[in-house]
């Protein structure tokens, strides 16, 4: 129990066929690689694949709400039953985690979840993680399943995070793999195919998005294609994709769950000074919030953003927002506390 946490999350494009039925060739090669890992790991695996598994079940299909629940539905125990067949050779046992965005927004909840995948772990079971389609309301979706790595490496304190691509890595305009990324800015982000698989939700964008959470938070994380040649043993020696670093900080386990894990209900748009105080660790004030984008109430989680609405911080409110606005003129009232206060 004392290895370190690593989280593997395989998009749907990687794991399927051009046909977007699952790729049985790559889920055994993906297992055998998976079962080399897992003698220096505490692995969770976050694999999407249960609605290509199921739609084909599905008479016209066109992917609407009810079609992609009914088809999640009928595809999750194949994806399991698909896994568990080629992790058997090598007497790995594995479980369903279906993850809902409630799991992560309560922390007693959470907590459970962490003493589920421990007691997983000492019996040498890996978890695969999915998002619980079949229940999922809109509103609380994981935006797609690099947050739901995201959020369970950043939780769980992993060491690594591998988010499996159908690409190679990120790719620099002229097309070749970055090896290397120590701080995931604008001109990064302007390297991002903006187009996603046919087959996901997600994309570079997503990936590089969840990325910079996780580096924040102190966590490496690898972009890496599934489908090169022992990608998964490569991705963690660091030896392709693309690397992104982690930043270096001292962040609480309850402070990493608070900017990661936790339902953002609300907006605040600050001041340069207010972005500045925050930066020095110092409470947010009414005298420094420039309006409400969105309304929140004490006790919710909202976001904190600059003049030009780049987000700054997540808070736990102290003062609901209809508060703020009653009492604008109050320069002192104490919206967030600086304890209270995560810098992303």
């Amino acid at each position: 129990m004392n290895k370190p946490i690593l989280v593997l999350k395989l998009g749907t494009a990687s794991i399927t066929t051009a046909k977007g039925e699952l790729d049985e060739q790559v889920v055994a090669d993906v297992t055998r690689q998976v079962a080399e890992i897992a003698k220096d790991y505490r692995l969770i695996l976050v694999s999407s694949g249960a609605v290509a598994a199921g739609k084909k079940y599905i008479k016209d299909y066109k992917g609407k709400i009810a079609e992609r629940k009914a088809a999640a539905s009928i595809g999750n125990p194949l994806l399991l039953s698909t896994y568990s067949k080629h992790f058997l050779p090598y007497h790995i046992s594995i479980a369903q985690s279906l993850c809902e965005r409630q799991h992560f927004s309560n922390r007693r909840q959470f907590l459970q979840l962490k003493e589920t995948y421990e007691e997983l772990w000492k019996n040498g079971v890996i978890p695969i993680a999915n998002e619980n389609d079949v229940v999922s309301s809109l509103e609380l979706k994981f935006s797609d399943n690099d947050e739901l790595a995201t959020l369970l490496g950043v939780g769980f304190g992993a060491s690594l995070i591998l988010l499996g691509t159908s690409v190679p890595g990120v790719l620099d305009r002229g097309g070749k793999v970055i090896d290397k990324i120590n701080s995931i800015n604008n001109d990064i982000f302007s390297l991002a195919d903006k187009n996603k698989s046919d087959l996901g939700l997600g994309g570079m964008i997503s990936k590089l998005t969840f990325a910079h959470l996780a580096t924040v938070m102190g966590i490496k994380v690898v972009i890496f294609g599934v489908r090169t040649t022992d990608g998964i043993i490569n991705a963690v020696q660091e030896k392709t994709g693309t690397v992104c670093i982690p930043k270096q900080g001292n962040i609480s386990a309850r402070n990493k769950w608070l900017a990661s894990g936790s339902l953002v209900t609300g907006r605040l748009m600050v001041d340069d000074g207010a972005c500045e105080a925050i930066r020095k660790r110092k409470s947010l004030l009414a005298v420094g919030v420039l309006s409400v984008i969105e309304k929140f109430s004490d006790g919710e989680i909202f976001e904190i953003t600059d003049a030009q609405q780049n987000i700054v911080a997540v808070a736990r409110a102290k003062t609901s927002s209809d508060t703020l606005i009653e009492n604008s003129k109050q320069r002192n009232l104490e919206i967030a506390n600086a304890s209270d206060i995560v810098i992303l």
